[in-house]
């Protein structure tokens, strides 16, 4: 047993043995929080893993990566708005190659994530009860967004 402030939590030792690793495509059709949280789980179960870790890495400079709320559709407004006021359009960016939400886009990009860590359990991610996994879309315009999901850990017995 460890002892984490008052209470006791059961410690877990796997051995690990098994990696498994997909790519994710999202195509969004503006910015905005798009929820991968279904699309994680899926691949949990399709890669029959037990008990260790799950990483998700965006592989662009311009979207990132959240947990955040999934149950009131308020709180991506209002981080919306959040975002788009530490960094908004008509900052005086020098970089606009591809428009002027493309420095904004980068800059929301490094104030968040391109990676996240999600401890497994028993097959499971060890989400809170209102928690999701959100790809971000710093862009205006649609793109196609890839996302490498990787398990390391123990899998399912044979």
């Amino acid at each position: 047993m460890v002892k984490t402030g008052d209470r006791l939590t059961q410690l877990t030792v796997v051995k690990p043995d098994t990696v498994a690793t997909s790519v994710l495509t999202v195509e969004t059709s503006r910015s905005g929080f798009f929820d991968i949280t279904s699309e994680a789980r899926q691949f949990l179960r399709e890669a029959k893993v037990r008990t260790g870790a799950l990483v998700l890495f965006v592989r662009h400079t311009s979207a990132s990566l959240t947990i955040q709320e999934n149950a009131d559709p308020d709180v991506l407004k209002d981080l919306t708005t959040a975002l788009e006021r530490l960094a908004p359009e008509n900052g005086g960016w020098i970089h606009d190659a591809e428009g002027p939400d493309d420095m904004p886009a980068h800059i929301r990009t490094m104030l968040t994530s391109v990676t996240l860590t999600i401890p497994v359990i028993d097959g499971a991610m060890t989400l809170g009860t209102w928690q999701g996994i959100y790809l971000i879309e710093h862009r205006a315009r649609p793109h196609r967004r890839e996302i490498v999901l990787q398990f390391a850990g123990s899998g399912q017995s044979a």
